[in-house]
């Protein structure tokens, strides 16, 4: 499978190149370029790149690259959500709960998600307590090392 980075490039070169209206189509053109590709890790592709829908040339809605301010902003909220509600970090096998303040959950969980980490496949909140689910094949110090390299600032939680 080609990395992440890769897939990244083919993203944003498809968006710009072509009027893609619908994932599935996007979807097609990755598989075609020969990216191992689901539905799923498109969406948080997606997100991750900060790509969304805006009004195209042809008065259809398209997929559109961000304006790079906006989402230097975007992603400056998760990491300010995630500082400021995390606790710590257990691991029980391959599960990983987080703890958070109270109330902190939600946002904490919804950031994670949308970092765009291969390394999170998904996450289930409370109020306080995250059940982060890894991808296939990460160890607990590839997920901590993938939240240092968006948090450093979380080195003395972890």
């Amino acid at each position: 499978m080609k990395e992440k980075d890769e897939r990244y490039a083919a993203i944003k070169k498809a968006v710009v190149k072509g009027e893609i209206g619908a994932q599935e189509e996007l979807l097609a053109l990755l598989l075609k370029e020969g990216f191992e590709v689901t539905q799923a890790t498109l969406s948080r592709d997606l997100k991750a790149l900060g790509i969304g829908k805006g009004l195209g040339k042809r008065g259809t809605y398209v997929y559109m690259l961000p304006d790079p301010e906006n989402l230097a902003v975007y992603r400056e909220r998760l990491r300010t959500d995630v500082l400021r509600g995390f606790v710590s970090l257990d691991f029980s096998g391959a599960l990983c709960v987080i703890r958070t303040h109270p109330g902190h959950a939600q946002p904490v969980a919804f950031a994670l998600d949308n970092f765009g980490m291969d390394e999170v496949l998904g996450t289930i909140a409370g109020d306080d307590t995250i059940l982060v689910v890894p991808g296939e094949g990460t160890t607990r110090d590839r997920l901590k090392k993938a939240l240092l390299e968006r948090m450093p600032e979380l080195k003395e939680r972890l």
